[in-house]
């Protein structure tokens, strides 16, 4: 069992910055590509960013591509999900999760149904 626990979201304006934070709990978080999605009222859970196990692979939603930044620290069992240059766009419930089967990765990693453990979610407004 893993738990995932989200902090960093908060009230922002355009153009600001936020860095999202998500604890890991469990020995194996070193073995599990994690990701971050995002859901905004009244739309479906979307893809934002992954990174594999490492660190070493990174992805990101074409909407986010050079603004966001994704890393981790495994000897932290800690994701991060860097947000730039943040849009109104951008304002949602972001939820971090983990992906353990490394098989379906690469093909799947957009997938929010391909992920086994959610943290609850922090939200995040960006106004204008």
């Amino acid at each position: 069992q893993v738990q995932l626990v989200e902090s960093g979201g908060g009230l922002v304006q355009a153009g600001d910055s936020l860095r999202l934070s998500c604890a890991a709990s469990g020995r194996t978080f070193s073995s599990y590509a994690m990701g971050w999605f995002r859901q905004a009222p009244g739309k479906e859970r979307s893809f934002v960013a992954t990174i594999s196990w490492s660190g070493g692979s990174t992805y990101y939603a074409d909407s986010v591509k050079g603004r966001f930044t994704i890393s981790r620290d495994n000897a932290k069992n800690t994701v991060y999900l860097q947000m730039n240059a943040l849009k109104t766009e951008d304002t949602a419930v972001y939820y971090c999760a983990a992906l353990t089967n490394p098989r379906t990765w690469l093909g799947s990693y957009y997938k929010y149904k391909e992920y086994d453990y959610w943290g609850q979610g922090t939200q995040v407004t960006v106004s204008s």
